[in-house]
C-alpha cells in the first residue's frame, strides 16, 4: 500500500477503530488455520476453547426450542426462564440475591464487557487493569474513550494484583476497576483474603465502580472453594457488576451466551445499548444456556479432570525446558511461562530476528508449526500463553517441537 493510499485510508476511519488492534488470539488461530489448510502439520494452542461438544442434554433443549418454532425476537435483556435460572445460579452457588431486572443476557461474555463499557465509562475516565489481562478488556475501554491504566503483576507475584498496587493507581479519574479470576491468561485465583485486601482499599474510594469477570469459575484445577470479590466485600455490591457465561464451563463457546448481574440502573443502560446493538442474543441459544444452568452439573467434572491431567503435564514439561519457568495455576486451561531467559538465548544465537515475545511466537509458528499467543497481546512481554484444552496428542507432539525449538 502507497503512503498517499493509508493516508486517505487512515482519513476514512474513525478514530475509534483506529486506536484498536485486532484480536491477537483470533488472528494467530486464523493464520495457523490458513496454513492447516495448506497442508502444514500445524498444533494450534492459542484459542482458549475446551475441545469437548456441548452436552448432550443442553443440544436436546435447543433442537426442541427450534422443533416448538422458538426462532422469533426476544427481550432484549434475555428471556425470564433464563434470567431466573442466572437468578438462582447467583443465588445457590455464589450466595447473591438479585433480582430478574438487576440480570441481563448478551451475545457472548465479550458483548456484556462492551456494554458495561460503553453504559458507565466517558472520555478520560480511568479503567485500571492488572496485567496480565485478557486481550480484550483494554481496547475496550479504548472504544469507550476511556484510558486503561495497566499495572504489571509479573511472574514474582503469582501474576496478581497487590493492595498497595491498587491503592497507587487509583485517581480521582478512576472509573472501573477490572478483576479476573480464575485469569485469561495466567490461570491465578485470587483468594478469599487476597480479594478482601483489595475490597479493604476499593472501600475507601466509593467512586470507582468494580467489574468482576468469572466467565473460568467452573474451571477449577484445585479444588478449592470459589471466591470473588463480592464474596469478599459484600459491600461493594451496589457497585459492583459479576460477569460471566456459559462458553467455558459447559463448552458452549460458539453458542454466544454471557451474562452479568449488578445495580438495576447499570444493566438497563447497558439493556439500552443492546437494543441499538444486537437486541436479544439468539433466542435457541438462551433455551440451551438455561438448560445447561438448570440442568445436571455433572457434565463438568470430566472436562476439568481432563484439564487437571494436562495442566500437570504442560506445567512440568515446560519448567524441564531451557530458559521456561511455568506457575501451576489455580483454574482455567491455560499456561502462562515465561520465556525470557530462552528468548534471550535464541536471540543471542541469531535463530530469532529479536529478543521479543512476537518473535519467539513467529519462530515457533513458522519454523515449528506451533500456534502459541505471545504474552505481549496479554500486556506481559517476554511470556506466551497456550491452551491445554487440546488433546493429550496434541499437547505431547506441541510441547515436543517447543523442547526442540528452544535446545
Amino acid at each position: 500500500m502507497s503512503p498517499s493510499e493509508a493516508t486517505h485510508q487512515a482519513s476514512v476511519l474513525s478514530k475509534r477503530v483506529q486506536s484498536i488492534k485486532e484480536s491477537p488470539t483470533l488472528a494467530i488461530t486464523a493464520k495457523a488455520g490458513k496454513y492447516k489448510t495448506e497442508g502444514r502439520p500445524i498444533i494450534g494452542l492459542a484459542a482458549g476453547e475446551p475441545d469437548f461438544d456441548t452436552p448432550q442434554h443442553i443440544k436436546d433443549a435447543a433442537k426442541l426450542a427450534i422443533d416448538n418454532g422458538f426462532t422469533k425476537y426476544t427481550p432484549v435483556a434475555g428471556i425470564p426462564g433464563l434470567k431466573k435460572a442466572i437468578v438462582n445460579k447467583f443465588k445457590n452457588e455464589n450466595g447473591f440475591d438479585y433480582t430478574v431486572n438487576e440480570v441481563i443476557v448478551g451475545v457472548g461474555g465479550k458483548q456484556t464487557i462492551f456494554n458495561l463499557c460503553l453504559a458507565v465509562l466517558n472520555k478520560g475516565d480511568e479503567v485500571i487493569i492488572p496485567a496480565p489481562y485478557w486481550v480484550s478488556y483494554a481496547d475496550i475501554a479504548l472504544v469507550a474513550e476511556a484510558k486503561p491504566v495497566i499495572i504489571e503483576c509479573g511472574i514474582e507475584q503469582g501474576f496478581k494484583l497487590l493492595p498497595t498496587q491498587l491503592a497507587a493507581a487509583i485517581t480521582a479519574k478512576t472509573k472501573l476497576f477490572m478483576i479476573n479470576s480464575p485469569s485469561n491468561p495466567t490461570g491465578a485465583v485470587y483468594t478469599l483474603a487476597e480479594l478482601q485486601a483489595l475490597g479493604e482499599v476499593l472501600l475507601k474510594h466509593p467512586h470507582v465502580l468494580v467489574a468482576t469477570d468469572d466467565m473460568y469459575e467452573h474451571v477449577n484445577l484445585t479444588g478449592d472453594k470459589f471466591y470473588n470479590i463480592l464474596n469478599a466485600c459484600p459491600a461493594l455490591k451496589e457497585r459492583c457488576i459479576v460477569l460471566n457465561g456459559v462458553s467455558k464451563a459447559y463448552s458452549m463457546t460458539g453458542w454466544r451466551i454471557g451474562y452479568a448481574a449488578g445495580p438495576a440502573y447499570i444493566i438497563k443502560a447497558m439493556e439500552i445499548l443492546q437494543s441499538q446493538s444486537t437486541s436479544n442474543a439468539t433466542s435457541i441459544s438462551q433455551v440451551a444456556a438455561q438448560a445447561a444452568l438448570e440442568g445436571s452439573q455433572d457434565c463438568i467434572t470430566p472436562m476439568v479432570t481432563a484439564f487437571k491431567e494436562r495442566h500437570s503435564y504442560v506445567v512440568n514439561r515446560f519448567n524441564s525446558m531451557p530458559g521456561l519457568s511455568c506457575l501451576m495455576a489455580g483454574g482455567a486451561f491455560y499456561a502462562f511461562p515465561d520465556a525470557r531467559g530462552a528468548i534471550n538465548s535464541l536471540y543471542a544465537a541469531g535463530k530469532i530476528e529479536s529478543a521479543t515475545d512476537m518473535a519467539l511466537a513467529g519462530y515457533l509458528l513458522e519454523e515449528f508449526d506451533v500456534a502459541i499467543v505471545p504474552g505481549s497481546a496479554f500486556g506481559a512481554e517476554g511470556y506466551f500463553r497456550i491452551s491445554f484444552a487440546t488433546s493429550m496428542e496434541n499437547l505431547q507432539n506441541a510441547l515436543d517441537r517447543i523442547e526442540k525449538a528452544l535446545s
